[in-house]
Parts: structure tokens; C-alpha cells; sequence
């Protein structure tokens, strides 16, 4: 089913902000692996302007050439004329999912990740008990699985550890003098797979002087539903994080994901027109910010324990061309004694994981994995920094399956054990 002409709430204001320079081409991973101008952002803005002006329909061609988009929104930091390219795709999104049939195989991943799994902790963790157990022999039998079953088992650790064993309470006291509250956004995926890392960061946050409250009732930011069209589910979850997070009680949220990151800086606009929430989702936004941002703000208490590695760090595409954040990382990690942060080539070019795109789209994001772990190997560093889940699992995975012995890690987990945390 296609949208009736002239129904589009793509905003043509912004739309027409592109002036067609072609600047954005060079940045783009899809154009840059298959030359297609459809598969460019400025092709891709064609077709959305040309639903939105009712000269084209969303047939499976043109919902085809924005699926393929990873929305890491590197256009974004190269275009010269302030192109809000990623609010026009998930506008474009939003249109689909109410105008579109997708093929059975989609609605069952959206329906069964994006809706019942993810966004749940719970349920996440019951799945993966089997995995925990018997991991090892669930993977001799893999082959026997569905192909998504199976992307979905390799992106997973080889032992994904219990979050038990990184169990935080509801308010962590600051070491020594208090010198900020803060809160800490856990996440849905990241509180199950990497409660390390959400430990690593309250502990860091900790040593440097900050009560860090980590509200129980907290749940999913959205992400996943705001950049795949459920724009209501999402605003429901922000909704509900606004509920649970007392915002005027701290100084800072502090994130250490990407992805949820950029979401939560958007709620302001999510909920702009929400009388009850939007004073809330205002103030939320204003004080989210990424560890590396909060931490190189207030400065870092001195570090104990040289850890002598090279480390080569990944922008997170949700870090660097979604909130701008680049250079925190780095000096966060310059400033750990013993570390060596070298260079990685094409650093800001997404390594194809995008949510739930690696399952989605296996074909480019295994493209976009495959370039990504040779511009790791080229450094000759050992450990792989970068500060998102999906990039951690999706890039651990690539090296594991080259058979390579390189650790993929937060940031936040280095200066943890820096300190002697971890």
C-alpha cells in the first residue's frame, strides 16, 4: 500500500535546505561502497521530495533505497548548508510505517526486536540464560538456525556475563569531598550485556567526586523506535524516563551510549509540543550528557595503574556526527597513564551495526564490518575503543570471525581500571 499523493509530514522547509552540492557523497558508507545516487544522502532527499510533492509513491524501490540508510548522519557534519538530514528520515520513517506493508521477514524483526526484546531487560536476560549455560554447544549447532538467528547469536560474546555480577545500587556515594549529583542512564541492551561498562562508569564517576543515582525504574530512551517510525512508542518511552528521573535533584545525566545519547539530547524536540512533558524534556535534554563530555568538564582525579597498551579509538556514529563529540574521547583516554591512542583510517565511518541494521541488512553491514576491521588491523593496536553497545558487539564480532586477538572495550573501562576498579 502506497501514501495517497500530497500526505507526506516530511517538512519541505527542510527538505529544501539541500542545495544538491553532493558534498554529503564522500562521507556516506552506502555511496561510498556502491556509487548509486540513490544510495547518497543528497538521492535519498530526491526521493523523499519527491513523495512529499506526490510525484513518487513508498513503493519497495524507494522504501528500499532509505532502509539501506544507516542514519549514522554523517551527512550531517559534511553538509555546508545545515541539511537536518536525520530528522527528515525518521520523518520519511515515520510516513512508511504508516503507508507501507513490509515484507514479512522486517515486521517480524521489528515486532519481535525492536518491540518485545530489546527495550525489555528482563526478558532479555531469561533469553540469554541458555546462551550463558550452554554457549558452546548452542553454537556447534548454529547452523541449523535461521540465517537472522544466527547473525544474531555472533553478535553476542562467546560468554555474555551476568549483570548480577555488576549489580549497582539505587545511589552510589561520591569518594571523598561530593562535588556533583548525577544521574545515570543504564540503557535496555546495555544493562544486560554490558553492565560492566554502566559499572565502570558509576565507579569512575564515583572516584572523581560525584553521587551517582541510578533510578531502578529507568527504562528504554527510544532510539530504536524513533529511527524505524514508531515515533509514538517513542515518545511514550522518553515519556516515561521523564517520570522516573528526578532532573531538578542533578547536576548531569550522564550516558555512555551513543545511540541512546543523541536520543535523550532529542527529547526536547520529541515532546516540543507536549504541554505536560515538554518543560521536563527541555531540561532533560539540556543536562544529558556523554561520560567523556561530563568527566573532561569537571576534570579527572589522578590515575594509579599504567595499563602500557595501544589503543585505537572508533567514533561512534551517534557520538561524533550525532552530538558532536569527538575529541573528549580521545583526551579521556590520552590522559590514562600507559596508553598509547593511535589512528584509526576512515574513524567516523559507521562500522555497520545501526541499531538493529546488522540484522536487517546483513549484506552491507558485513561490507561496512569487513573495512572497519582492516582499518583496525592496519594500527597494530590491541585494544578497540569506542563508546556505543552496538558498535562494541558489532566490531568484537568481526574480529572474532578473522580469528584476531583484539579487545574491544568502552573507553570508560580502560580509566576504570586505571584506577584499579576493573
Amino acid at each position: 500500500m502506497a501514501l495517497p499523493k500530497h500526505s507526506s509530514s516530511i517538512p519541505m522547509k527542510d527538505l529544501q535546505t539541500c542545495i544538491h552540492c553532493g558534498l554529503c557523497t564522500s562521507s556516506c558508507p552506502t555511496y561510498l561502497e556502491l556509487g548509486a545516487e540513490p544510495d547518497s544522502p543528497r538521492g535519498r532527499i530526491h526521493l523523499m521530495r519527491a513523495v512529499a510533492e506526490g510525484r513518487l509513491e513508498w513503493t519497495a524501490d524507494v522504501v528500499r533505497h532509505l532502509d539501506l540508510c544507516l542514519e549514522c548522519r554523517a551527512c550531517e557534519t559534511a553538509c555546508p548548508s545545515g541539511v537536518k538530514y536525520g530528522s527528515l528520515l525518521e520523518a520519511a520513517r515515520e510516513d512508511i510505517a504508516k503507508a507501507y506493508k513490509r515484507p514479512l521477514r522486517e515486521r517480524l524483526i521489528y515486532s519481535v526486536l525492536r518491540d518485545r526484546l530489546f527495550p525489555y531487560p528482563r526478558r532479555m536476560n531469561f533469553l540469554l540464560a541458555p546462551v550463558r549455560l550452554f554457549g558452546k554447544a548452542i553454537r556447534g549447532l548454529s547452523a541449523a538456525l535461521p540465517a537472522d538467528l544466527r547473525r544474531m547469536l555472533a553478535l553476542l560474546p562467546e560468554r555474555p556475563e551476568s549483570p548480577a555480577a555488576y549489580a549497582l545500587p539505587e545511589v552510589m556515594p561520591a569518594e571523598g569531598e561530593r562535588r556533583y549529583r548525577v544521574a545515570l542512564l543504564t540503557g535496555c541492551v546495555a544493562s544486560v550485556l554490558f553492565a560492566r561498562t554502566n559499572w565502570a562508569t558509576a565507579r569512575v564517576l564515583a572516584r572523581n567526586g560525584c553521587e551517582v543515582v541510578i533510578p531502578k525504574a529507568q527504562g528504554c530512551c527510544g532510539a530504536l523506535h524513533l529511527h524505524s517510525g514508531a515515533v509514538d512508542a517513542a515518545r511514550d518511552f522518553a515519556r516515561h524516563n521523564l517520570d522516573v528521573f528526578d532532573i531538578d535533584s542533578v547536576d548531569a545525566v550522564i550516558i555512555n551510549a551513543a545511540g541512546c545519547g543523541s536520543t535523550v539530547r532529542e527529547y526536547a524536540h520529541a515532546l516540543a509540543g507536549d504541554p505536560r512533558y515538554a518543560a521536563k524534556a527541555e531540561a532533560f535534554s539540556r543536562k544529558a550528557k556523554d561520560v567523556s563530555v561530563f568527566l573532561h568538564e569537571i576534570g579527572l582525579r589522578p590515575m594509579e595503574v599504567p595499563l602500557n597498551l595501544k589503543v585505537a579509538y572508533h567514533d561512534a556514529c551517534h557520538l561524533s556526527h550525532g552530538q558532536g563529540v569527538r575529541k573528549e574521547p580521545r583526551e579521556l583516554l590520552r590522559s590514562i597513564p600507559g596508553v598509547e591512542l593511535v589512528d584509526l583510517r576512515e574513524p567516523e565511518i559507521c562500522c555497520g551495526s545501526a541499531g538493529i541494521y546488522n540484522i536487517l541488512q546483513p549484506e552491507m553491514a558485513g561490507r561496512l564490518l569487513e573495512r572497519k576491521v582492516d582499518a583496525v588491523l592496519e594500527t597494530g593496536a590491541k585494544v578497540l575503543a569506542t563508546g556505543n553497545p552496538g558498535c562494541l558487539m558489532q566490531i568484537a564480532k568481526g574480529l572474532r570471525e578473522r580469528g584476531l586477538k583484539v579487545q574491544v572495550v568502552h573507553p570508560i573501562e580502560l580509566v576504570a581500571q586505571a584506577y584499579g576498579e576493573l
